[in-house]
């Protein structure tokens, strides 16, 4: 019995019951609701054996007994009432033990149900109490996916007031880490984690990627003492298996533009033998247009920042923003980030498209809107003004072509663009050809004359080269596209 306990729990106890029995075994609710059940054989079922227990069931409770037998012609049901709490703790009325076995009773059966009651309501309360812990647990991962969604499409007050229920406190400013974990390893990389840095980190679970595990951790705002390990260093040297990227400290406020810097070091981590490695020094787009690109996203963005849905239960204007932040970021599994159905995501995405001018299928505009959602989430005094320029084309002109096009000739925008693609200068002829392909690998292919798997293996050497993530996302493709523009443009003027 206690080995089965062990080893088996109710279900093995059960099964057993049934064979010594050589019948029926079951757990049966005080309104005769059968719980759980084992048979010797799959013909040993007695024909009316639900009210068979039911009957004796109803009978134990009323009469308040420690045992009670049914005799009916053929069978005998034999039933003892279960505590799966301590006195005091829970509901009173546990469910009944009930073995229905042929006449005669075998000798000793009776006795071998007494005895197996305390081990079966062990394993009862111990399998209730798991199931509880689990609830808990998801309860508490689903609290911290929540914190971290409303972090990424910046309700930064609403995210504290959530995590105030959870800890540790969200850390200001932070630097995000990304985990890449093997198979299955989520929780114990997780307790690696937590035992690294002392549970200062905010850890989620990814909602996006089942092998990924998002850090939000302090950016030490001092020089580590001697001899300190940093944590996302500790993790990467004692989980043999796994890969770390990290960001540059960043606000709190701005956690989006660290996952999307550490996700990027994820990819440049996996070539490296340390699987380790920290975001490399690149302005955000968004701090180099200016306020005539501020103006620009401003009127890009206005028919989606004033939208009233037509019905209540449409989406509305915040919902929509959070929609486009969160496909831009992860394509197609934006409905694992959002928690929607596929045809929910295309129709949300098919409102946004007909309320902002875009067409969301090509790369060109798919940047556009990229661009205006990062500059709406910096704030105004952190992009960098630049003097008024004679003959610069006025700002705003359209939404996303010729308006854009004058925010990316203006020379803050082109510094930063030759930035960029200074890695790849004099053999960017495969990013140049996937980008124009709409970051296709197919197309690509086809173009250059090579192998789907020929491009694959180039934009994963340009993926170290570049320092930047290209073939999952989120991706570096939006900002490419934008610098491969600029250089056209001002090579065009």
């Amino acid at each position: 019995m206690h080995r089965l306990a062990r080893t088996g729990g109710t279900a093995g106890l059960l099964r057993w019951l049934a064979g010594r029995a050589e019948g029926w075994a079951g757990l049966v609710g005080p309104d005769g609701t059968v719980l759980h059940a084992a048979a010797r054989t799959a013909g040993a079922m007695v024909p009316d054996v639900a009210g068979l227990v039911a009957e004796g069931a109803s009978a134990l409770t009323e009469r308040g007994v420690q045992a009670y037998a049914v005799d009916t012609g053929a069978y005998t049901a034999l039933l003892f009432p279960l505590s799966v709490f301590p006195p005091g703790v829970g509901d009173d009325t546990g469910p009944v033990l009930a073995v229905v076995t042929p006449r005669p009773v075998a000798a000793g059966l009776a006795t071998l149900l007494a005895d197996v009651v305390l081990p079966l309501s062990l394993c009862l309360q111990a399998e209730t109490l798991e199931r509880k812990r689990r609830r808990v647990d998801l309860a508490e991962s689903r609290g911290r996916e929540a914190v971290l969604h409303l972090l990424m499409t910046g309700q930064l007050s609403i995210a504290q007031q959530v995590a105030g229920a959870l800890r540790p406190r969200l850390p200001d400013p932070v630097r995000v880490c990304v985990v890449e974990c093997s198979g299955g390893g989520r929780d114990e990389v997780a307790r690696v984690c937590v035992d690294a840095d002392g549970g200062r980190s905010w850890i989620v679970r990814c909602p996006v990627y089942a092998r990924h595990l998002i850090l939000v951790m302090p950016a030490e705002a001092k020089e580590p003492e001697p001899g300190a390990v940093p944590t996302d260093e500790a993790v990467a040297a004692r989980v043999g298996d796994c890969v770390v990227g990290v960001s540059e400290p960043v606000p709190l406020a701005d956690t989006a533009t660290g996952y999307r810097q550490a996700f990027h070091a994820l990819a440049v981590a996996r070539e490296l033998p340390a699987r380790h490695a920290r975001f490399g020094v690149s302005p955000d787009p968004a701090l180099v247009v200016g306020p005539a690109g501020r103006r620009w996203a401003d009127e890009l963005l206005n028919p989606l920042l004033t939208h009233v849905p037509r019905r209540p239960q449409d989406p509305g204007s915040q919902e929509l923003l959070a929609t486009a932040a969160s496909w831009l970021a992860f394509s197609s599994h934006a409905t694992g980030h959002l928690k929607v159905h596929r045809n929910t995501l295309a129709a949300r995405l098919r409102l946004i498209g007909e309320l902002l001018g875009l067409d969301l299928h090509r790369l060109a505009d798919q940047a556009a809107l990229d661009l205006a959602l990062r500059v709406r989430s910096t704030p105004a005094p952190a992009c960098t003004p630049e003097p008024a320029q004679s003959g610069s084309p006025a700002s705003g002109t359209s939404k996303a072509a010729g308006g854009l096009d004058a925010i990316l000739v203006r020379p803050a925008v082109r510094d930063w663009a030759d930035r960029q693609l200074a890695p790849v200068l004099g053999a960017e002829e495969t990013l140049r050809t996937w980008v124009r392909c709409e970051g296709r690998l197919g197309p690509a292919a086809a173009e250059l004359g090579i192998s789907v798997p020929g491009v694959r293996k180039r934009l994963t050497r340009l993926e170290t080269v570049l320092q930047r993530s290209l073939l999952r996302p989120p991706s570096a493709r939006y900002d490419l596209w934008l610098a491969l523009r600029s250089r056209d443009l001002t090579a065009a003027a």
